[in-house]
This record gives structure tokens, sequence and C-alpha cells, in this order.
């Protein structure tokens, strides 16, 4: 399985933007620049992007869990925070801290954060965050 995005910047880091895409029409040209990484500007961000991401892949791993340990859950709310620091090497993704609220009638708390434990650790944009990254780069004349 693949999925494509795409991100078209044009001029400086300060005063240039960005458009972000999704091959599934999701995002098309959606809005990111400076301001809207590094202050409060209007449009979206990568970081923005991962935390949505973390969130959805995590409500659906959670799920998963729950599911194998004969649970049915009615709700599962996740936020994620993405924190990014300016350390010595740059400007740096630190944390991610996933904020769960979960309605699983019959679930106790033991059998719920084991569920949880296991879904932050096996969801694959948690693993991402540690992933091989390969790249093709060509230089246009």
């Amino acid at each position: 399985m693949k999925r494509k995005a795409s991100a078209v910047w044009n001029g400086d880091l300060k005063a240039g933007k960005g458009s972000i895409s999704t091959e599934s029409g999701t995002l098309s040209n959606a809005q990111y620049s400076f301001l809207t990484r590094f202050e409060n500007g209007v449009g979206t961000n990568p970081e923005e992007l991962i935390a949505a991401a973390h969130a959805g892949c995590f409500s659906m791993a959670l799920s998963a869990q729950l599911g194998g340990a004969g649970l049915k859950p009615e709700k599962i709310e996740t936020s994620a925070i993405v924190t990014m620091e300016k350390l010595d090497k740059g400007w740096t993704v630190t944390e991610v801290l996933l904020e769960v609220k979960a309605k699983v009638p019959g679930a106790n708390p033991a059998d719920f954060d084991k569920a949880a434990t296991e879904a932050k650790a096996g969801c694959p944009i948690s693993r991402l965050l540690n992933a091989k990254i390969t790249m093709n780069a060509v230089l246009e004349k």
C-alpha cells in the first residue's frame, strides 16, 4: 500500500508560501507558510498534519486492540499534540502527546490501559517517527 501527498514551495523561507495536496483530494493546495508553521498564521503546517495523522492512526489502532480483547468501543476521541523545539541541530519534533478519551462498554481500567499502550506502540504513525527515510533528489535546470 502506498499513499501520496505533495508540496510546492515558492520563495525564500520567511516570505515564501507553499501548498500541500493529497492524492485523495482531501487536501488540495492547502496553504502553508513560515507564519503557519512558526507563528499563528492561517493555514496548515507539517507538524499539524503529523498530529492529525497520529490521532487518527492511534484511534484505529486502539479500536483494533480493544476488538482483539473482545471489547467494542462506542467512541474513541484522540488529540495529538506535536511539540517542536529548536535544538542545536535545528528544529526538531521532540514529543507527541496523545490525549485519549474512550467509551468502551464492559472495559475495565487495566484492560483499557493495556490496549492503549499496545496501540501507542503498534500504531504505524508511532513507528514512523523511527522510520527509514529514503530519497530521490533531482536538481532541475
